[in-house]
């Protein structure tokens, strides 16, 4: 599965973003989707994940009430909404995909897409 992320941008504290990832394929609904991030200097961190049916969805406790990851299987895509932004959201994001039971770290990836939230 290839994937594209977009969405990114510039935007005050306190604003909202919608980033974006569409994929390749026909078998979308069988991939768990997941967000992370990445900021200047640091590792990259998990946001959010979904389950394939998007029945499930689990968050880091730093954008847990802020952001809300959601997927429509008809159209290959993955949203993240981005609410109360805040300068420490401040990453590169990359949404990733990896297939319903499979383990360990995800292992299709998207080019990333650049927020940055200005106080």
């Amino acid at each position: 599965v290839q994937l594209q992320a977009s969405g990114g941008g510039l935007v005050q504290a306190g604003g909202s973003l919608r980033l974006s990832c569409a994929a390749s394929g026909r078998t979308f609904s069988s991939y768990n989707m997941g967000w992370f991030r990445q900021a200047p200097g640091k590792e990259r961190e998990f946001v959010a994940q979904i389950s394939g049916s998007g029945g499930s969805t689990y968050y880091a406790d730093s954008v847990k009430g802020r952001f809300t990851i959601s997927r429509v299987n008809a159209k290959n895509t993955v949203y993240l909404q981005m609410n109360s932004l805040k300068p420490e959201d401040t990453a590169v994001y990359y949404c990733a995909a990896r297939p319903i039971g499979a383990q360990g770290q995800y292992g299709y990836w998207g080019q990333g897409t650049q927020v940055t939230v200005s106080s």
